[in-house]
């Protein structure tokens, strides 16, 4: 009887959370995400559209799907985008079907998307889990932007603006994560999703009923 109850656990049917990460550019968000998608298979990325370039190593349809300008836009005149904004000159977007097609096969998903793509994701989305990830400083973040060699001064200066500008729209976040230490952080954005798992409006609720009858 008892491995009997221990099958009919693993059973269980619960539904997908949506958990939307945003951070302003050096702050981590991107490498935290893909420790999350390696050590956790149930949660799947939902691979945003963009329109700017491919930095060394990115891989397509993986890290983005890379479009043209032409091709985006005539997206988002049929409606295919969730949301999408501009973002250091650049256009970004996350895919209805592909959120939907994810959702159908029973993942949770994590969005990485700016402040702006957010704010339109609560307008359609009720439910989803929205986390913020802060430098230590600003200090800091000039500082992991510079090694990371991709950038000219100009684009990190005016990064470093748009950082304040994001980090002010903290509020509009269920959660913050300071990520001083990748491991501490990681580790943090990890409960966040353990969490939101046992909430109860994610329990299957018939499976309850069936316990009580």
């Amino acid at each position: 009887m008892a491995v009997a109850k221990v099958e009919h656990i693993k059973t269980i049917q619960r539904r997908g959370n949506l958990f939307v990460v945003s951070a302003p550019s050096g702050a981590g968000k991107s490498t935290l995400c893909r420790k999350l998608l390696n050590r956790m298979p149930d949660i799947k990325l939902s691979v945003s559209y963009t329109t700017r370039e491919p930095r060394k190593g990115e891989v397509n349809d993986v890290d983005y799907t890379f479009v043209s300008r032409e091709k985006f836009r005539k997206m988002i005149d049929k409606g295919e985008f969730a949301e999408w904004a501009m973002v250091h000159g650049n256009l970004y977007g996350t895919s209805i079907k592909r959120v939907k097609e994810l959702n159908r096969r029973g993942y949770d998903i994590i969005l990485d998307i700016d402040i702006h793509g957010a704010v339109q994701l609560r307008k359609s989305h009720e439910g989803a889990v929205y986390i913020f990830i802060l430098p230590p400083s600003m200090e800091a973040l000039e500082k992991r932007l510079v090694n990371r060699k991709t950038d000219s001064d100009e684009t990190i200066r005016n990064r470093l603006d748009n950082a304040k500008a994001e980090i002010s729209q903290y509020e509009n976040y269920d959660y913050i994560i300071i990520n001083d230490r990748i491991d501490k952080a990681y580790k943090e954005l990890e409960s966040i999703v353990l969490s939101a798992r046992l909430r109860t409006e994610c329990t299957d609720h018939k499976w309850i009923k069936k316990i009580i009858n």
